[in-house]
């Protein structure tokens, strides 16, 4: 399946991430669900993206959230059943919807058949190299054997108990003790997660997001971490094979199968050689995604992503908020409006009216430039960061692992409100359960009921926005070139007279006077763009360009 102009979908796709246990309740225990999702597929089709990324759904015990898998081809039963998953992708497929699912290859769950043959056999038993098995430290090998620091903070390795009682080998974990890392040395690992690449191609998905994608391979030596030599497991060299593997298993599946990486890399030629032509097809853009609203900040994020990805040819990805991040609403009325795992705490004040304006501006900054857009669940309504979550019902690992420091990822992961004038808001049938984390009261007007046919709201934003993409050639895929503005404002060209303005200033500036308004993110002040505010424009003719990039 291919574009319309014939390029591959995912060049320039707006893709919506679902995160199921949040998304819609089809039957009524207060955790999302297939049927819920299914039932409001419409929802989806009018906003009008192209694909939809799922978040794990895959047998866990959910220490953390699902990410924890324990088994890579089959439906946990609280979200439903494989058949209910093939249904799904069928109708999404006959409203012109693909869908992409989540595969987790660096660490499995501790409930893994594998793990658990591994810990049952004691040292020595084959499953063993499947993982990280290293004796201890010391004397009596009560030591860590490294002391590497966790991707949530914390300790990266937990003794075992041999079958017979005594103290037993250390495995390694990069997240929870409960998500053991795999041994990707060992070929059968290789073997295996080729095998569900095809599993799923075999039901019809069109892409695969990998999680923690530059994380796989580690220094077998366990050297400890230091800034003189390479890091002992982010972004080895010997993690490319793996992706190579991958595409060919990919490209031989008709349609444009997609691999898209998690793949948080500063070092934006690092990170673009996971897209060379032979690896990956997309990477999300943790540096947009990270940066200030501020002109020359987002600038040079968007000069540095396009300029890396044109080094291999690939596409794009825009994203400004996910399942792990602070909700951009949220950020963006802060004074820093940077994101960051190091520095997110509890309590940091924010302004949601600007916060709210702002990601009005960002959703069309977003959605005009060169490549691919993602869209996080309820970012179309205008959805803040729940911050206030009972301690008692805080669900997310990280909190407790880095000390309750941390405040987790709980409060973008609040269940989507759909209509109603008081929680559960329609995310579950009447007479259900609690959702299994609290919606803040005052969403009731943020629901897709509340917003539907407000020309003023987030959400007719959206839909106006995607569908002008849509309608829009220059959009999608392509090239951008900056246009002359003042201090503070951007302002560039997609070709065909097509011209996007974001005015980050704190002051309003004219509008060009030969442009048409093809659509706007907040109320123009007589021909001025006002602070925090961003337009689309068309020219009677195309506009002199400049700095192509």
């Amino acid at each position: 399946m291919t574009t319309a102009d014939g390029s591959p979908w995912w060049r320039g796709a707006v893709i919506y991430q679902v995160y199921p246990r949040s998304f819609a309740d089809g039957d009524g225990d207060g955790i999302g669900d297939v049927a819920g999702i299914r039932s409001r597929l419409d929802h989806l089709a009018a906003l009008g993206v192209d694909a939809i990324w799922f978040s794990p759904w895959y047998p866990s015990p959910m220490a953390d959230a699902g990410y924890d898998v324990a088994d890579y081809r089959d439906i946990d039963p609280v979200f439903g059943t494989l058949a209910e998953v093939e249904a799904l992708i069928a109708e999404a497929h006959a409203l012109g919807i693909r869908s992409i699912v989540d595969v987790v290859p660096n660490h499995c769950s501790d409930a893994h058949p594998w793990f658990q043959a591994a810990l049952a056999g004691g040292p020595g038993a084959p499953e063993r190299d499947l993982f990280w098995f290293r004796p201890g430290r010391g004397p009596n090998g009560d030591q860590r054997p490294t002391d590497w620091v966790g991707e949530f903070g914390g300790e990266t390795w937990t003794r075992t108990t041999n079958p017979d009682g005594t103290p037993g080998d250390w495995y390694l974990h990069l997240f929870t003790a409960e998500q053991p890392d795999f041994n990707w040395d060992h070929p059968r690992v290789r073997t295996e997660f080729e095998d569900v690449l095809r599993f799923w191609f075999d039901r019809g998905v069109d892409g695969i997001r990998i999680d923690s994608a530059g994380l796989l391979v580690k220094d077998g030596t366990l050297p400890e971490t230091r800034p003189d030599r390479p890091h002992p497991f982010r972004d080895l060299d010997g993690v490319h094979e793996i992706y190579r593997a991958w595409r060919r298993v990919a490209d031989s599946y008709p349609g444009d199968r997609a691999l898209i990486g998690e793949v948080w890399m500063p070092d934006r030629q690092r990170f673009a050689n996971y897209l060379r032509p032979d690896e990956l097809h997309a990477a999300f853009n943790f540096d947009f995604l990270g940066c200030a609203w501020d002109a020359s900040a987002l600038r040079e994020s968007i000069d540095g992503t396009l300029s890396a990805h044109a080094l291999v040819g690939a596409p794009a990805t825009w994203v400004l908020s996910n399942h792990d991040v602070t909700r951009h609403v949220t950020r963006y009325g802060r004074a820093d409006t940077t994101f960051s795992f190091a520095t997110k705490r509890e309590g940091t004040p924010t302004d949601l009216e600007l916060g709210t304006r702002r990601a009005r501006a960002a959703a069309l900054l977003s959605l005009s430039l060169p490549g691919a857009a993602y869209v996080y669940q309820g970012e179309e309504l205008g959805l803040y960061e729940v911050e206030d979550i009972p301690y008692a019902q805080r669900q997310d690992p990280m909190w407790e692992r880095s000390g309750r420091v941390d405040p987790g990822r709980d409060g973008c992961r609040v269940p989507l409100p759909w209509s109603g004038d008081e929680p559960p808001f329609g995310f579950s049938p009447d007479g259900a359960a609690a959702p299994w984390l609290p919606q803040p009261a005052d969403w009731k007007d943020r629901t897709v009921q509340a917003q539907t046919g407000d020309p003023n709201s987030m959400l007719e934003l959206y839909r106006a926005a995607i569908r002008a993409r849509r309608a829009e050639p220059a959009l999608g895929d392509g090239g951008l070139s900056w246009l002359p503005a003042p201090d503070g404002v951007l302002a560039f060209s997609r070709g065909g007279g097509f011209r996007c303005l974001v005015n980050l200033s704190d002051a309003p500036v004219p509008l060009p006077a030969d442009g048409e308004l093809v659509l706007a993110s907040g109320p123009l002040d007589d021909g001025l763009l006002p602070p925090d505010t961003a337009v689309w424009l068309r020219a009677a003719h195309a506009p002199e360009e400049s700095d192509p990039t």
